[in-house]
This record gives structure tokens, C-alpha cells and sequence, in this order.
């Protein structure tokens, strides 16, 4: 507390939290990549929206960049302070504001954990429906900031798609009420839509006004092997022609060796180059519909081996398979690439980027997992005992510029669901042209004409 700045904003608000602890520093100076050194200025935790609000302004005032914290689950770069930031977390404000019964919406601060949101939606009867494995920390103001997908984009869409309005602090400490929870409104430019998926550099999400859905029905869960990429591209068509999807994800071989060395349990006995866990609507009908698929694609040859879980325990074990693959590799520090294509687009894309990584990765272990009914595929780089990281890093990124050549060429994303931050504003052109960079450049400048909110990330 030594810096003046610092010492003149613990004055201004006499009850705001203020850390300088340096493992704290470290702690809330990074996030999932691990790539860059936390060194942030100081980490201030407000307890309100008016503390938000008075924040940015000293931030304003003294020129102060200012990096916005969630859970810190991302694996962009996104929530990286290391150029003496300070780090805005929302983790204390994680109250519910209000439940419309109505309109079927509930108002939460940002800070909420999207696990506690599942929860206080479940105690209306209700239900929110974005999820993925890291619910239990990852905050629902970075689920925004990111436009979070998960593994249910198949049937319920990604987080813009529930999230009814905003509340905002601007980068010169406005705040902005965006939508107000409306289903139409055609007054002008919706603001909303535009913070979402932003990642903290227009404005920094205090509340949201989330829809709520009716609890999905009853469910069956299967697990399929399969023996080839173009296979699964079969598979994913005949089970989505039969059943109604509530999900469906892939993963390889080499993802379930890892899982199972992390303590999950073989479901199919043998190995397989790829498996499909895959959640339905259930009942006799649908019970028999997905039999009758099942046997359609061994007899194709599409499938080699499944099984169907018999109860919540075992769908449970099943989804295990896919959900602790990321915690599965993150001792071995991967380089990760989250990409999106039209489901359309997948099988030329896959063949030619399959051949791309087995040239270019001889040596490195390569894990393949998504989401297959969204377009999204992650494709995690292990670094192997004996290289560096900064060795292993340049020679990902040499990949990883093919890659985005690649994308380009067949009209997909190089960031599906994680953003961009600082792993990815090189690559940013291969998924946006130089006007509609420009346009977002301006945006930025609007909302924030000092550059001071999350600087660096997007584009440099």
C-alpha cells in the first residue's frame, strides 16, 4: 500500500477489500494459460456496483489500467495482469437480485458462480441451461465476457442466447442498463449482444438478467467407440436424424488414456482411435429409436462398440470420460487450440488439418475433444520431459499461424468458445477482415476512450 494511487483509492473507499499480498498477486494475476507472470499493481475485490463505478474513474483519473477478474478459468489470456494492472474481481458480489416468475428471468451479480446459478434456478423449478465442466469456479460475468458455449450448445445455444439484459460499468465509470430484460425491443442498436463475448474491454459486467428455461426431460446417456474421424461425422448425422440431441461430444483415444490415469473408469473394454458420449431425450420410443441407430451404424461400420447408461451413477461415469479430460492434461501444461467451423465445413477441414498436425507435430502428442454438434473442436499440444516451454511454445505458434491459415480458407474461427486474449489477437485476421477490425477498434474507443480495460487483449 505504499503506491500513492493505491493509498489515495483505500481513502476513497474506506471498505473496499485491497490485496497486495504478492501470492495473492500471483493468484489473481493470471489465468489458465500460465504462459505469462502475474504482476499486477494490486487486486481490489468490490462489494458493490458503486464501488465498481468509483474504481474505474480513480482508474480514469490516474491512468490506471485495469484488468476485469471472473473465475479465471479461461485459457485465452484473457484475465492476464502482468504489466502492473489492477485486477477488478467480482467473487464477492455473487448475490441473487430477484426472481420473475413471469418472465421467467433471474437477476444475479456477476460474481455468481455458474454452479450456484444452476442451483438457484433449480429452486424456482427452472432451469439455466449453459454448462461445462468448470461450473463449480468459473463466474457467470466471465461466462458473458467470453460468450461461454459448453456442451449443450446443441440444443440450447451459447450463453447470448439467455441472457435477457446487462448492467455495465463503461470505461469512464458509467453505467449502462442494457435490454432491461425485454423479449422485443427495437429502440436502436442493441448494446447488450455487443458486451457479450467483449472479454472486459468495453465494459465490465456487474449484473445480469438471465432467462430460465423448463427443466430439461428425462435423459439417456450413451457411450459409442468409433473408429475413424469420418465415422464420427456418420455417426453425429444418424444419431441427430433419430433422437432429439441434448448433446454430443468426442474425444480420442489418447484423451481416454489420460482420463483413465486420472482416475476414471474404462466403460468399453479394448481401445478405440475415437469415442462419442452422447445425452438424449429419453423414453421407450427414444430407447428404441437409439438402439435401432446403433445397430444401423455397426452394421455400416460406423460404430464399433458402445454401451447405455442403466442410471444417474452410471451416465455420471460416462460423462466423466469427457468432462475430466481438461483437468486429465494440465500437468502436462498443453498448448491449446479452440477452433469452430460449419458442421458442414468439418470433414474437408478435418482431413486436411489431420495431415497438417501429423507433418508439423512429429514428435508431440496431440488431443483431440469437443463438441462435434456445434462445430467446435479443442486440439490440446502436449509438451513433451525435454523441451522448454518457450521452445515449445514458438514452435506451436509456427502451428498454430497454419492453422489459422487453414480456418480461414474454410471459413471458421480460430476461437470458438474461449475468446481471444493474448493467446490469439495474432490470428484475429484470420477470422475478421481489416474493416470489421477497424469497426471493433472504434467500438473500443468509445466505450472506453483511454484504452484502460483489459488493454492488450483483443488486439495489441
Amino acid at each position: 500500500m505504499t503506491d500513492a494511487r493505491l493509498a489515495e483509492l483505500a481513502a476513497r473507499l474506506p471498505n473496499l477489500r485491497l490485496l497486495t499480498d504478492p501470492a495473492d498477486l500471483e493468484h489473481y494475476g493470471r489465468d489458465w494459460t500460465r504462459r505469462w507472470t502475474p504482476a499486477p499493481l494490486a487486486i481490489a475485490l468490490p462489494g458493490s456496483v458503486e464501488e465498481v463505478q468509483a474504481i474505474v474513474r480513480w482508474a480514469n483519473e490516474r491512468n490506471v489500467a485495469v484488468v476485469p477478474s471472473g473465475g479465471r478459468t479461461g485459457l485465452s489470456g484473457g484475465a492476464v495482469a502482468a504489466n502492473g494492472e489492477l485486477v477488478l474481481s467480482l467473487e464477492r458480489m455473487k448475490s441473487v437480485l430477484g426472481f420473475d416468475a413471469v418472465d421467467r428471468t433471474l437477476t444475479v451479480q456477476a460474481g455468481m458462480t455458474l454452479h450456484a446459478v444452476h442451483e438457484a434456478a433449480r429452486e424456482q423449478g427452472l432451469l439455466y441451461p449453459v454448462d461445462f465442466a468448470a461450473r463449480g469456479s468459473c463466474l457467470i460475468g466471465g461466462n458473458i465476457a467470453t460468450n461461454a458455449g459448453g456442451i449443450r450448445v446443441i440444443r440450447y445455444g451459447n450463453t447470448r442466447e439467455w441472457i435477457a439484459g446487462l448492467t455495465v460499468v463503461a470505461g469512464n465509470g458509467e453505467l449502462l442498463q442494457l435490454n432491461r430484460g425485454l423479449i422485443k425491443n427495437s429502440s436502436g442498436y442493441d448494446l447488450r449482444q455487443l458486451l457479450i463475448g467483449s472479454e472486459g474491454t468495453l465494459g465490465i459486467v456487474v449484473e445480469a438478467t438471465l432467462r430460465l428455461t423448463d427443466p430439461a426431460p428425462p435423459s439417456q446417456v450413451m457411450l459409442l467407440a468409433v473408429p475413424s474421424m469420418a465415422a464420427l461425422m456418420e455417426v453425429f448425422a444418424l444419431f441427430r436424424s433419430r433422437l432429439t440431441l441434448q448433446a454430443f461430444e468426442f474425444f480420442t483415444g489418447a484423451a481416454l488414456r489420460h482420463v483413465l490415469v486420472h482416475g476414471a473408469q474404462r466403460a468399453i473394454d479394448g481401445d478405440h482411435p475415437y469415442y462419442v458420449v452422447t445425452e438424449f431425450d429419453a423414453g421407450e420410443a427414444a430407447q428404441d429409436a437409439a438402439l435401432a441407430a446403433f445397430e444401423y451404424g455397426l452394421d455400416q461400420g460406423w460404430i464399433s462398440d458402445g454401451v447405455i447408461a442403466q442410471s444417474e451413477a452410471q451416465a455420471a461415469a460416462l460423462w466423466r470420460l469427457r468432462e475430466g479430460i481438461t483437468e486429465s492434461l494440465a500437468p502436462h501444461r498443453p498448448y491449446k487450440n479452440d477452433i469452430s467451423l460449419r458442421i458442414s465445413a468439418l470433414p474437408g477441414f478435418l482431413q486436411e488439418i489431420q495431415a497438417l498436425l501429423g507433418r508439423e507435430y512429429p514428435h508431440f502428442e496431440v488431443v483431440w475433444f469437443g463438441h462435434i454438434g456445434d462445430g467446435n473442436l479443442h486440439i490440446n499440444v502436449l509438451r513433451p520431459d525435454d523441451l522448454s516451454d518457450s521452445d515449445f511454445i514458438a514452435q506451436c505458434e509456427h502451428v498454430t499461424k497454419l492453422l489459422a491459415e487453414t480456418l480461414q480458407r474454410h471459413g471458421g474461427s480460430i476461437s470458438a468458445e474461449h475468446g481471444i486474449g493474448l493467446v490469439k489477437r495474432a490470428y484475429l485476421g484470420s477470422t475478421r477482415g481489416e474493416a470489421e477490425i477497424a469497426l471493433m477498434r472504434g467500438v473500443k474507443q468509445v466505450f472506453d476512450p483511454k484504452g484502460l480495460l483489459n488493454p492488450g487483449k483483443l488486439f495489441a
